[in-house]
């Protein structure tokens, strides 16, 4: 089933003024980015910020990474108080003048001179409030359909990219990329910026619907039963999503050239090198990584790269006549070898040829290979044990797989706070933590 495709299904073609509509970001080749959708509700912005600047106090607007009832803006007509569809239906068009109302609390979209929250360079962006003092509503906008054929093209769904221009300072609706604190809860904030020729500026409506009730509470009603799940779904065929994926996964990635903080090479992987950070609290120092289990992930090379040894002495020693497995041990060993030894390289070996950013979880697949190396050299070494030693010599593979357990288990225990998030931390924990230099953890200083 085709998700957008079942929401956008019979809805209209063209923007007009009384639309209905959601609107995503387009494309942002920044660091980090990912889709998301202009979004206000009925929070403001605080007074002033950790840093001692000053905000407007208005209504916050956001970029929000995940549909919402609030992610909805009815297009108004300026020049008229009715947010309803005209008779005829009058479209919108490049280089028209528009108002954007928040559908759920019906504010309208405004920029003023008051620095963003986090980009101060640029103006913030809100949804105006009247609090009777003299910052008047600056709330309007033009429309520019970056991709028209010409300068009375109308602006349409999905296929239009359209950059929104604050009429009073000439600046562009953008998002930045940054995550708001936890007042914001942690949305992407939204700025206008005076340099318009980005891609950071460009949006795309996905969602549209005519608005043919002219009171409030309809108007209410028919954004909140937008963001009801469609009763019949839409079919797509297999080639279809076979298709899409691999577009996705082929272009998906973020530029090679990106220096992340927790970007990794192929080489960081097998010994756990390096980690990644997810998620902090914003006081307690808690936090969340991706990191290997040290005992699990380095046994588990060890136990590949003895698979690789193991093979290369018993076709040496074969080559000479000397077999020490017979002809049914041999071919299980070699199912092993092309089972184990193979799949594994086969998903290791080609990110050293990736041109793209690399973090630990592209080794996550490999990790399965390595957990069956493991357990294959160990029975490999108690099948031997039985062959050439005595039957009783065969309980030191046992004991050594308790010890391993034993050993997983307590780095499992110490690092579970890691793990879950659960647990606040002091600058001598994180300290604590940090078996390997390379490990990057966060600390906010909150004493020791």
């Amino acid at each position: 089933m085709g998700g957008l495709a079942t929401l956008t299904k019979g809805q209209p073609l063209y923007i007009a003024y009384g639309s209905q509509i959601t609107l995503r970001h387009t494309y942002d080749k920044n660091p980090g980015s990912r889709p998301c959708w202009l979004h206000s509700h009925a929070h403001v912005y605080p007074v002033r910020y950790k840093d001692g600047r000053g905000s407007s106090h208005q209504q916050q607007v956001t970029c929000y990474t995940f549909k919402d009832v609030n992610n909805w803006w009815i297009v108004k007509n300026p020049d008229k108080e009715e947010m309803v569809l005209d008779d005829p239906v009058q479209p919108v068009k490049h280089g028209d003048i528009v108002q954007l109302v928040h559908g759920l609390t019906s504010r309208a979209l405004n920029s003023h001179d008051v620095a963003a929250p986090l980009t101060p360079q640029c103006q913030e962006v809100s949804c105006y409030i009247n609090y009777n003092v003299s910052m008047p509503p600056q709330n309007l906008w033009k429309v520019q359909i970056i991709n028209r054929a010409n300068d009375n093209s109308k602006w349409e769904t999905i296929k239009s990219h359209v950059r929104l221009v604050h009429v009073q300072t000439n600046q562009a609706l953008k998002t930045t990329g940054l995550s708001l604190p936890e007042w914001g809860f942690n949305q992407l904030e939204v700025a206008t910026d005076r340099h318009m020729q980005q891609d950071a500026t460009i949006w795309n409506v996905e969602e549209h619907r005519y608005n043919k009730n002219e009171d409030k509470e309809g108007r209410l009603r028919d954004i909140q039963q937008a963001e009801l799940i469609p009763m019949e779904p839409t079919y797509v065929s297999f080639w279809e999503k076979f298709w899409e994926l691999q577009t996705k996964m082929l272009f998906g990635a973020p530029p090679a050239d990106i220096e992340h903080k927790y970007r990794s090479n192929p080489l960081d992987w097998p010994f756990v090198s390096k980690n990644v950070a997810y998620w902090m609290h914003a006081t307690t120092n808690a936090q969340i990584h991706l990191l290997g289990n040290t005992v699990v992930w380095v046994t588990g090379t060890l136990s590949v790269l003895s698979l690789c040894a193991l093979l290369a002495f018993y076709l040496l020693r074969r080559r000479r006549g000397f077999h020490e497995l017979n002809t049914d041990e041999w071919k299980d060993f070699l199912f092993l070898i092309d089972f184990i030894v193979v799949g594994y390289f086969l998903h290791y070996l080609p990110y050293f040829l990736t041109d793209r950013t690399l973090f630990l979880h592209h080794y996550l697949p490999c990790m399965l290979f390595k957990v069956l190396a493991v357990a294959a050299i160990l029975d490999h070494i108690e099948m031997l044990c039985r062959s050439y030693v005595t039957s009783h010599s065969s309980m030191v593979t046992r004991y050594v797989v308790v010890a391993l357990v034993a050993m997983a288990t307590w780095v499992f225990i110490q690092l579970s706070c890691v793990t879950y998030g659960n647990v606040s931390l002091t600058a001598a924990d994180v300290k604590r933590l940090s078996w390997r230099e390379s490990w990057d953890f966060l600390l906010h200083q909150i004493g020791s």
